[in-house]
């Protein structure tokens, strides 16, 4: 939708009243006296360009990007010219797309469509949001199968909501299972906060969602096709329904098919992928919105090196993955995962009155499959040894909640949500043991020719009940949002294995008080403060028999004080923020995609995000970011491994890097289209005792396309060429879990050699050099 103003040459893009408030508030603090004077002088000079052409005053809001008069009406004047206004997702955005203009009442930073569109289809939501300044993302391979991992603020991505649609995904390395990345609208974190209403027991690090695609009113769809370095092949197409009839109803069905091999070493990756998505709109605002994705995979599990096996890698170029030989125990076929996952949103939202609604929003996930690794050698019944494989079998881990609430308008300025939420969880597990296949390879641990024994059964699962308030009121013509909320969380989780069965009833208490206010339409302040927990998940309960307690549930308490700016020319957001966790919990990995957690007592962690972005000049966005951290380790720990205590109170936390900064450039003219992007993560630890670290790195990604023009029914012809680690650097992007010390021994494998005893944690790191070309077009 359009309309016309009447308007000097040059337009105004200020709300003229504000210019008071702004010269009270502009003397708070010296950051935002500086922008808010710019923002007067602005003011001033549009107010006297007003006056002299007699225009009448229109009212803005802060979060939308056009004007809205008072009358459709036009106000004729003379000497003026006529400029036409629209709304568009576009004016939001800068960077080309790496940062959003935000507007609510705590830190969120969001990746929009257009930067998700310049990026190679292999891309998952994690490789989407690596350039945001609360996170560093470490991934294991080029392909997008394998998922990856989040850090943020000191925490990890165990300890954030990781959601699509607003339903949980589980871990980030997950997302890959549950989504296409063409039918991923936008990601948005919110680092320090979660609202009340959602579905979510792990929100101590925030939130990650990403949007998925709404279907079309019109009938068409896209397609796309890419090939690349690692022998990668991905075709995908999706087929847009349009308005079925009169039905108000329209959907969408898309498929993908990818194939590739390790980046290192041998093995290969292979994965199908559906996704389903339907609404139903009515007229006097309710909807209902379906999406279910399936996700079929088998891929090698990576081998991840010590330090010493990268230091070897580094310096001499000896791989540590997996072998090619089908007798040797690390045989990449050896080394397997086979799964299968099921993902259902059905939110529904209802206009009762036009003061009253209700939400519902039904979710399940179901995944089942197995995941192997060598286990040495043992005599078969001929007598002949023959490698052997361990398995992690899931025969089934199923999420299944509901969300319901009412919100009522109280007045013109209070609306109030009242809701409750179900969830019940539970994961059935098995350890088996079978003989390799004679020409090597894992069987399926369920072919009884191969097996050996069944293993430990163990079942682990909670059932969560809670209640939510929130009332949301806005005034000073909507200048001023205040957000109260309160949710109170009731769980029952137990753990059932072949030595027993043990239980834990638990609450938790989480409140939230949130502030913004307008300054005017260029300047904003928040504050946020919330408490917020982690509680072990049935998969963390899975890996613990019943002859170790349950975890307590980690706590957070969290605050963040932040101030936006934009005009026509850029957009800038600032937030610093104090996190004081107790009972902190951590995860050490075991191997096979899995992880053990532990607890090592309470951490601090203090900071501030940085983001600035331009919108578009002369086809230029350049966009920056930047994250400091202080995060300490506020308790010494008990090391079960060398029966000591560590003197780890006051070392820096682990997993917390204390700088990381991002750079981005996006270019556009005509057809042509480019984007470059940089990220440095500087040194970390990577134990709790503070003796190993990882130096800074920095990694590195370009794009390169062009937009053709339509020709018949291919709409948008496009051809880009994606690139990663353009320079080919060898580093490590992160631990893949975390250590007690550097003295902790695991069982290691290199290659064809034979297995050994390892020190210390294992690491992710950047792979090689990598390019993907994409053929794409809409229909």
């Amino acid at each position: 939708m359009s309309f016309r103003i009447i308007a000097p040459a040059r337009p105004v893009l200020s709300r003229l009243t504000y210019r008071q408030h702004l010269a009270t508030l502009s003397c708070l603090v010296s950051a935002v006296g500086f922008c808010a004077s710019l923002s007067t002088a602005e003011a001033q000079t549009a107010t006297a360009a007003k006056k002299s052409s007699q225009l009448t005053r229109a009212s803005a809001t802060s979060s939308a990007a056009h004007v809205r008069p008072r009358s459709t009406k036009a106000i004729e004047a003379h000497g003026t010219e006529e400029v036409s206004v629209g709304s568009t997702r576009r004016k939001r955005n800068g960077g080309g797309g790496m940062m959003r203009l935000e507007t609510a009442p705590h830190a969120v930073q969001t990746v929009t469509k257009e930067y998700i569109d310049m990026r190679s289809p292999v891309s998952t939501s994690l490789d989407l949001v690596k350039n945001l300044p609360s996170v560093n993302v470490t991934t294991p391979d080029t392909s997008g199968m394998q998922g990856g991992q989040v850090q943020t603020r000191g925490l990890t991505d165990r300890d954030m909501a990781i959601m699509v649609d607003g339903i949980s995904a589980g871990q980030a390395k997950y997302l890959a299972e549950i989504i296409d990345s063409e039918n991923v609208d936008e990601v948005s974190i919110t680092p320090g906060s979660a609202a009340r209403d959602l579905p979510v027991m792990s929100a101590a690090g925030g939130v990650m969602n990403s949007k998925s695609h709404i279907a079309s009113h019109k009938f068409g769809g896209m397609t796309d096709f890419s090939y690349g370095t690692n022998n990668l092949s991905r075709e995908f197409i999706r087929l847009d329904s349009g308005d079925i009839g009169n039905s108000g109803i329209r959907g969408y069905f898309s498929f993908s098919n990818t194939h590739a091999r390790s980046w290192m070493g041998s093995g290969i990756n292979e994965r199908k992928h559906i996704d389903f998505g339907a609404r139903k709109d009515w007229e006097n605002g309710s909807n209902a919105n379906l999406f279910i994705s399936w996700n079929s995979a088998d891929w090698t599990i990576d081998n991840y090196p010590t330090e010493d096996q990268f230091m070897l890698y580094k310096h001499t170029g000896q791989g540590w993955d997996r072998s090619s030989h089908p007798g040797n125990a690390n045989y990449w076929k050896n080394n397997a995962d086979h799964w299968n996952q099921i993902f259902l949103s059905a939110p529904i939202h209802t206009v009762i009155t036009d003061k009253l609604s209700f939400d519902l929003h039904p979710y399940l996930t179901y995944g089942q499959g197995w995941s192997a690794k060598p286990n040495g050698a043992e005599a078969n019944s001929a007598g002949d040894m023959q490698n052997t494989i361990g398995y992690f079998q899931e025969h089934g881990d199923r999420v299944v909640g509901a969300t319901a609430s009412l919100g009522y308008d109280i007045d013109k300025h209070n609306h109030l949500t009242f809701g409750y939420w179900y969830n019940n969880s539970q994961s059935d597990r098995s350890y088996p043991t079978s003989f390799a296949m004679p020409a090597g390879g894992a069987p399926s641990p369920n072919w009884s020719q191969y097996r050996i024994d069944k293993g430990d059964r163990q079942v682990a699962g909670y059932e969560i009940h809670s209640l939510f308030i929130q009332d949301t009121a806005k005034y000073l013509h909507d200048k001023l949002l205040i957000n109260g909320g309160f949710k109170f969380v009731m769980s029952n989780a137990w753990n059932k294995d072949y030595y027993g069965r043990q239980g834990r009833n638990s609450t938790a208490p989480l409140p939230q008080l949130s502030i913004s206010y307008n300054i005017n339409d260029q300047n904003q302040i928040y504050v946020n403060a919330e408490g917020d927990y982690r509680q072990p998940t049935e998969n963390d309960m899975g890996w613990l028999y019943t002859d170790v307690p349950i975890l307590k549930n980690q706590y957070s308490i969290k605050e963040e004080l932040g101030y936006r700016y934009h005009n026509r020319y850029m957009m800038m957001d600032l937030s610093f923020f104090n996190y004081n966790v107790t009972n902190r919990v951590v995860d050490q990995y075991l191997g096979m995609n899995n992880y053990r957690p532990f607890s090592i007592g309470s951490q601090t962690m203090r900071g501030l995000d940085f983001m600035i972005a331009g919108r578009e000049i002369h086809g230029f966005s350049p966009y920056a970011s930047v994250e400091y951290l202080h995060a300490t380790q506020d308790s010494n720990v008990f090391d079960p491994y060398q029966n000591i205590m560590l003197h780890s109170k006051g070392t820096q936390a682990i997993m917390a890097p204390r700088v990381m900064a991002n750079f981005g450039l996006t270019y556009k003219y005509k057809g042509f289209f480019a984007n470059g992007s940089v990220h440095y993560t500087g040194p970390q630890s990577v134990s709790v005792a503070g003796d190993q670290r990882i130096p800074g790195y920095v990694t590195n990604s370009l794009t390169v396309g062009y937009h053709f023009k339509p020709f018949g029914f291919v709409k948008s012809p496009t051809f880009r060429l994606n690139f990663t680690n353009l320079t080919g650097s060898i580093v490590r992007t992160g631990a893949m879990g975390a250590v007690y010390s550097k003295h902790d021994a695991g069982t290691v494998y290199s290659g064809s050699s034979a297995a050994y005893t390892g020190y210390g944690n294992t690491f992710m790191v950047e792979p090689r050099f990598s390019m993907t070309g994409t053929i794409s077009t809409s229909f």
